[in-house]
């Protein structure tokens, strides 16, 4: 299988969306709400941490449609990354996206598919201990969320197609569910909770539940405001993360220069309004306290019991099933494509840059399994998963001034799709990813000195890749 070969362009724009919409939707809709409302404490902060979110992804979205256009080729923001800067700064970004950003994300997701199906089978569940290896408990959680990861690589390593089958599956049936549950829940909407929920408007502070009831206590200042927005924001913003996965894939989308940049906006519009009916569905079945006070932080089971009753549960681990296989799925499809570049540009493992009889980079593939499958069995993936916001959008801001340097740099370059909003948008969005991440510096040192670790891990690697792995 293992040979020389190219791309099959056999995605079109329906498959881009939906690889967009299906690597985006996973589980964090579902619970980070909670964190929110703890940090910023009213329902009207709540929807709007939600759109401030939507607004970037856009923006981002939109903006990258250019980058997209003028270089249509796979690996996507690594190739952008090169172009704007240098090998350097894009191997610095592939490196950790194989670090942490993917690998971590799908070990992540794979362990939230593994928890929710404990719902239905509890011998799969966290608490089931199987083995104790080097001081490290293998869970059964674990070990299912292995066997899902292994499964999707082996399918998606028969070539493109197979994916694309379970993609469209998987997304349009989380897609009908997520919209059929915010119907309902509108539907049933309660007069009382949503009156209740809504009366402090834009009372911003941290949310405190007692026995007397729900409290919001201010902060003491602007700065501090501040931080707990950027704070607020590191779940939406995880859980809108992944959209550029379609860039990966440029290789094999038809039409790439024109369908790319349309399923970027297609599909971050697309879940931004999802999350957005999801979050004021919350808030008309529940209320400040039992959001920011729901079990294990599963809003969505909260509000379901509410609208289903006890079946509410279970309806809400079949849906978090679904969206964690399908969005596992786009998320290993997706981000083999950046290593098999590296690897042509003399940058990672030479076997990564080659192509199997069904057109796909089987040894990336199987590489990035690897490292997620050791992520999933360390039992660190929770950590790591809390600097990825902070990491991710530093890129999204690098990517999007490398507009500007190549406006400057290359003006005749062709260019199919011009970013919308130019400069403007473009600028707005570089201005609030850098406050974001300042924000975070300040407010969650831990966090983001571990992702400039894993960043900074990559320089001494830059020099060894450049030595050992350089093209015959």
């Amino acid at each position: 299988m293992q040979q020389e070969g190219s791309f099959k362009q056999s995605l079109g724009l329906v498959d881009g969306t939906l690889i967009v919409i299906g690597s985006m939707i996973g589980s964090g809709i579902f619970i980070v709400s909670a964190d929110i409302v703890r940090n910023v404490g009213s329902a009207g902060w709540l929807i709007a941490v939600w759109l401030i979110t939507g607004f970037m992804t856009i923006t981002a979205a939109v903006s990258y449609g250019e980058l997209s256009g003028m270089y249509p080729k796979a690996g996507g923001q690594y190739i952008y990354l090169k172009e704007a800067y240098n090998p350097f700064v894009a191997f610095l970004y592939g490196w950790s996206l194989f670090a942490v950003i993917q690998t971590a994300t799908i070990a992540a997701v794979g362990i939230a598919f593994s928890k929710f199906t404990a719902y239905l089978i509890p011998a799969v569940g966290e608490n089931n201990v199987l083995a104790n290896v080097a001081g490290l408990n293998i869970s059964a959680a674990q070990l299912l969320a292995i066997v899902i990861i292994v499964l999707l690589t082996y399918v998606n390593s028969r070539g493109v197609k197979e994916g694309k089958f379970i993609q469209q599956l998987f997304t349009w049936t989380k897609l009908l569910s997520l919209f059929g549950l915010i119907v309902v829940g509108l539907i049933m909407l309660k007069p009382d909770v949503w009156q209740a929920n809504y009366s402090t408007g834009m009372q911003l502070g941290k949310g405190e539940a007692s026995a007397d009831g729900w409290s919001i206590i201010a902060y003491p200042g602007m700065a501090a405001m501040m931080g707990a927005i950027a704070a607020a924001m590191v779940g939406s913003v995880f859980s809108s993360d992944a959209w550029n996965n379609v860039t990966f894939i440029a290789g094999e989308m038809k039409n790439p220069g024109r369908n790319i940049g349309l399923s970027l906006f297609l599909g971050t519009l697309t879940v931004t309004l999802i999350y957005v009916g999801a979050n004021l569905m919350y808030t008309g079945v529940l209320n400040m306290q039992q959001i920011a006070t729901a079990e294990n932080d599963r809003v969505a089971v909260s509000a379901s019991q509410q609208i289903f009753g006890n079946a509410g549960t279970l309806v809400i681990a079949v849906m978090i099933m679904i969206s964690t296989f399908g969005c596992n799925n786009g998320l290993i499809l997706a981000g083999s494509r950046v290593y098999y570049t590296m690897a042509n540009d003399g940058l990672f493992f030479k076997q990564a840059g080659k192509l199997n009889a069904a057109g796909v980079p089987q040894w990336a593939l199987w590489s990035q399994a690897v490292m997620a499958c050791i992520l999933c069995i360390s039992g660190q993936y929770g950590n790591l998963l809390d600097m990825i916001s902070f990491v991710v959008v530093l890129f999204y801001v690098l990517t999007i001034i490398g507009i500007f340097i190549l406006r400057s740099k290359r003006p005749d370059h062709p260019r199919p799709y011009k970013a919308f909003g130019y400069p403007l948008l473009p600028f707005i969005y570089i201005v609030l990813g850098i406050a974001f991440c300042t924000l975070l510096l300040v407010y969650k040192t831990d966090y983001t000195l571990f992702g400039f670790i894993i960043v900074a891990l990559g320089i001494p690697l830059y020099y060894v890749a450049k030595s050992s792995f350089r093209q015959r």
